[in-house]
């Protein structure tokens, strides 16, 4: 199961506007934000996170509503997060 999930940025690439580093829940990974090459990101923004890209640019009231959804999930946001760490590992 494939979930969009909110993460904070926490760094701009700046050799690649279209990266940057987000943090989920104490994972960070570099995120592909091209896609909201409008929305002026900027380190603190939240984004809606899905295989990687940035789907779109939330606020922290949406990003923690989302984040308390996932959790009650349970077994799916562990698999996601684990999921996430993987692919850190593979880089």
């Amino acid at each position: 199961m494939c979930l969009g999930i909110p993460g904070q940025l926490v760094t701009l690439d700046g050799t690649n506007p279209h990266l940057a580093v987000a943090e989920v829940s104490g994972v960070r990974r570099t995120v592909n934000i091209g896609l909201l090459e409008d929305e002026r990101l900027q380190p603190g923004d939240w984004v809606l996170i899905h295989v990687g890209f940035a789907m779109s640019k939330i606020d922290e009231k949406e990003a923690e509503r989302a984040l308390a959804g996932l959790r009650l999930m349970g077994r799916a946001y562990e698999d996601e997060l684990e999921s996430m760490k993987a692919s850190l590992e593979g880089s």
